[in-house]
């Protein structure tokens, strides 16, 4: 064996070693911050995120030493590069991308925003509960100045906005964006315009009502069984905000946020997780222990939640199987209902304030609506004081709804206070991706929606771990949408799937 090989070979394993570590430190992290948005005692936050910073800090060190520079340049270099097997070819580039992007930022400096936002988030949680913006705007303005600094250091890409965008979905830039968004606008705008003026509304008051928390609970955990979730590899619990948390496969944990006088908002909530949940229980033995044991990107995490909660959860086959079962566990409040007419009911059309309680169709306006915010902040030069008065203003324009209080406006999202600037739009590009993905499903698995309507949802979620889970952030967003579909992605899949299916239940011609 030749010198070269052999001493590939032990760079390889040290830098195995070093990113093994990372992982395994950045687990421990994941627990932590699973404890503090689950019921940690707030009088403990201050402190327990001076240890976020501490060990998030050693992760920043470990990724950005001289050492890790030093094996990343050999590893990287064309002639060794051959010799490193797909998955390791992988880890290296995606590491390298790690470091040359955090190298720039000072280890002060990321010690100090990893602190802010650990505090900021629960300084989030109390300002929502007492509607209290003005209490939260300190902590707002330091994690969009930081941001801002961060985007400086990195380097401006064709916007500073871009440059945010790219963390979260590799290679998306406004411009694609701003084309994507405009062709849902185009299609969506009218059907939405057409459902207004129709008169088959359907029925929602059997919504309205008391509904136990114990029996939501119950039947979260039905549904999230009948999906694969595997509760042995996970868990869920209850939350101000619904979060899925990818410790490793074999730890993938999820939480809800149960109303008593809104049946749905929790299962929907639990469905939306548990697809992000299947995503991380399923990645391939190979990955585990690396960084590349998640998801390739937010736009294709959330094509599985989206996936799940609304193309699944939200179908009429679905509900023919599991609307008996949601009957019993609320003995008495849906009796004089059908299984159509909860179909219907759950699927209304209907101007919202809520981003996570809103339709389908209109959904993808919240989005557009902190998309426009964000871009003004980072490309306009937008403060944060000044955001209220632009939300409810974008608010009124797009759906015709003025938030009455901050707490139902600007305040009702996490992202911004952890500084997930750039986020927002992985979720629109989720649905598109994941219509795109249920469209090839529904040719590759015969009878797809009569499966469903028998329960059987396994087999979905088999092809779903061959097509996407499995490979982990071993191949990228563009590779994997290309790998399903043979195509890049487009809107039209959504645009068509929301056409059909509100045509059908609001009976246009």
């Amino acid at each position: 064996m030749s010198e070269q090989k052999i001493g590939t070979r032990s760079e390889l394993k040290r830098f195995r070693e070093l990113a093994q570590q990372m992982k395994q430190y950045d687990e421990i992290l994941g627990v932590v911050y699973w404890d503090m948005r689950t019921g940690a005692p707030r009088k403990g936050i201050g402190l327990r995120s001076e240890a976020v910073g501490a060990l998030s800090s050693e992760i920043f060190r470990i990724s950005t030493s001289d050492e890790m520079g030093q094996l990343l340049d050999t590893l990287s270099a064309p002639e060794q590069a051959e010799a490193l097997s797909p998955v390791d070819k992988r880890l290296v580039e995606e590491q390298k991308k790690e470091y040359d992007r955090n190298k720039k930022i000072p280890a002060d400096m990321h010690r100090e925003y990893v602190v802010l936002s650990s505090q900021s988030e629960s300084a989030w949680e109390e300002a929502k509960e007492k509607d209290d913006f003005e209490g939260f705007v300190p902590y707002l303005e330091k994690i969009i100045d930081y941001n801002r600094k961060f985007i400086d250091l990195w380097g401006v890409k064709s916007t500073p906005y871009d440059t945010l965008l790219d963390l979260y979905e590799p290679g998306l830039t406004t411009t694609e964006l701003d084309r994507l968004f405009g062709e849902l606008r185009s299609r969506l705008v009218p059907l939405a315009e057409a459902i207004a003026s129709s008169d088959n509304r359907p029925d929602t008051s059997f919504l309205e009502g008391t509904f136990d928390k114990e029996a939501q609970k119950k039947f979260s955990r039905f549904i999230l069984n009948e999906m694969g979730y595997d509760f042995e590899a996970g868990r869920l619990d209850e939350s101000v905000h619904p979060f899925a948390t990818g410790l490793s496969p074999g730890d993938v944990r999820i939480t809800t946020r149960y109303l008593p006088h809104d049946v749905t908002s929790a299962l929907f909530g639990t469905i939306h997780e548990g697809g992000h949940a299947l995503y991380e229980q399923n990645i391939a033995e190979e990955l585990a222990g690396t960084p590349l044991c998640t998801g390739t990107s937010m736009g294709i995490h959330e094509s599985q939640s989206r996936l799940w909660e609304n193309m699944v959860g939200r179908s009429r086959g679905f509900w023919q199987r599991y609307f008996p079962e949601l009957q019993k566990h609320f003995p008495g409040q849906l009796d004089h209902v059908t299984a159509e007419q909860f179909y219907r009911g759950i699927n209304v059309v209907e101007p919202s304030l809520i981003r996570i309680e809103a339709d389908e169709l209109t959904y993808n306006l919240h989005i557009m609506i902190r998309y426009e915010i964000e871009r003004m902040i980072f490309n306009e030069g937008l403060e944060a004081r000044d955001l209220p008065e632009v939300w409810n203003a974008k608010y009124k324009e797009a759906l015709g709804l003025t938030p009455p209080t901050n707490a139902l406006g600007v305040l009702q999202d996490v992202h911004w206070s952890g500084g997930a600037f750039g986020y927002f739009p992985s979720y629109s590009l989720g649905n598109m991706y994941g219509a795109q993905m249920m469209n090839v499903a529904k040719r590759k698995l015969p009878n797809l929606d009569e499966r469903i309507a028998e329960g059987q949802l396994l087999p979905l979620k088999e092809w779903l771990t061959g097509q996407v889970y499995t490979h982990g952030k071993l191949l990228l967003p563009a590779e994997i949408i290309e790998r399903v579909s043979g195509e890049p992605l487009r809107s039209t899949y959504l645009c068509d799937y929301l056409e059909q299916k509100y045509r059908d239940i609001y009976r246009l011609g």
